[in-house]
């Protein structure tokens, strides 16, 4: 894990430029007619669970690792009726405020039936230790010092934290984005039992594009005379890197199309600015009202390249041919992130997957925006899985001839 141990980011020069000192006193009010948001409302809402001396992949401690967490619906006598909900990058625990049409009684993620279980990741913002937290060592925050946390250890610490609730199986993980990264690692870590995954505008390990994508949003943020290293005030952090980083996200997400569509080249007559770059800034402004954090901007997007589910365990298509479990692999058409050609690469190599193409010019964020096409994806899914799981019929020997009520005639071949 070396290769992911950055060094510190040099001082660089105050951020300069059309609109930068804008970031921090702009916000533009939504327009009506503005591309659907993915996200509701965010907050740290949940219970938590404490793991002591958690061990991450790196070999460094958490002594004192908390887990923000969710559950709905009943867990069962069995301990196995369990779906667990795997968030993005900027996610949090709670599951309606982003999948809300999915989640609830009757629905795809159904309540009624299953016990649904999310965690904020390690390393975030919204309640799991991450960067924010308060070091046990220094009794300061982490900040830029917070250790490097990988997908693996995101998945590791959901399964610790389900064997304390009593879970002894898992029916399935599901994902988009980096969610869909946790459910791959859900089906090969062996950490808990799992019957089948759904994965989501992701792959089986981050490339160069996405690699590069990240490292230019960090770059934004590095390049924050605010950012001091990740040392940082929680009064005075880098908002101005924050929000340019998040300006570069969303354009990743969308597409040209749904760009077009939405803004052309319409101008906007009071600020004398491009709509859309009106649009961007205020996402940007949004996205740390949200209460994000920098150092976890960076601590989770360095998650993000660490995903390889082959390293360490062998030559990649090879690890992909053994992976036995039944996996749902979903894209999005438009999707310039995670493109198609990953995830068919998935569904190819995958002995027991099944691939589907969602028709949609929403990009990446699709797997959060188109939910009824989603939904029937993951109701379809989950109907045969737990057809797979019901024990074969008894049969019956008749001794008489069973009696025909009608018969028609033979149809001829």
């Amino acid at each position: 894990l070396e290769q992911w141990t950055h060094p510190r980011a040099p001082a660089a020069p105050p951020l300069t430029g059309p609109g930068m000192a804008d970031l921090d006193r702009e916000h533009a009010a939504a327009e009506s007619g503005e591309m659907a948001d993915e996200y509701g409302k965010m907050n740290s809402d949940g219970e938590t669970m404490v793991l002591e001396n958690f061990e991450l992949e790196s070999g460094r401690i958490l002594k004192h690792a908390e887990v923000r967490y969710k559950t709905w619906g009943t867990l069962n006598a069995a301990g196995d009726n369990v779906g667990v909900v795997c968030h993005a990058l900027t996610g949090n625990a709670n599951v309606e405020a982003w999948w809300g049409e999915l989640l609830g009684d009757g629905k795809p993620l159904d309540t009624s039936k299953y016990f649904m279980f999310c965690a904020n990741v390690l390393g975030s913002c919204y309640g799991s230790t991450g960067p924010t937290s308060t070091d046990p060592d220094t009794g300061m925050r982490y900040g830029g010092d917070f250790p490097l946390v990988t997908i693996r250890d995101m998945v590791r610490s959901q399964a610790e934290v389900l064997k304390q609730l009593g879970v002894n199986e898992v029916t399935f993980a599901v994902g988009g984005s980096m969610g869909g990264m946790q459910a791959l690692e859900w089906g090969i870590c062996g950490y808990l039992p799992v019957r089948g995954i759904i994965s989501m505008s992701a792959s089986g390990r981050h490339h160069p594009w996405q690699i590069g994508i990240s490292e230019c949003q960090r770059q934004a943020i590095f390049a924050d005379p605010l950012w001091r290293n990740g040392r940082y005030s929680a009064n005075a952090p880098p908002a101005a890197g924050l929000g340019v980083a998040r300006m570069m996200a969303i354009l990743t997400y969308r597409t040209h199309p749904a760009y077009m569509t939405k803004f052309g080249r319409d101008l906007d007559s009071q600020k004398e600015s491009f709509q859309v770059e009106q649009y961007l800034k205020h996402q940007g402004q949004r996205f740390r009202e949200r209460g994000f954090d920098a150092a976890s901007y960076v601590s989770l997007t360095r998650a993000m390249d660490t995903h390889d589910l082959a390293r360490g365990r062998g030559e990649y298509h090879e690890v992909l041919r053994n992976y036995t479990l039944p996996a749902l692999i979903v894209s999005i058409s438009s999707d310039v992130l995670y493109p198609t050609i990953e995830q068919l690469e998935l569904a190819k190599n995958m002995p027991l997957a099944q691939h589907h193409l969602i028709e949609s010019d929403e990009g990446h964020d699709g797997f959060l925006l188109e939910h009824k096409k989603v939904g029937t994806l993951v109701r379809g899914f989950l109907a045969d899985l737990d057809v797979a799981a019901r024990p074969p019929r008894a049969t019956l020997a008749r001794k008489t001839r069973p009696r025909i009520i009608s018969q028609a005639p033979a149809a001829k071949l």
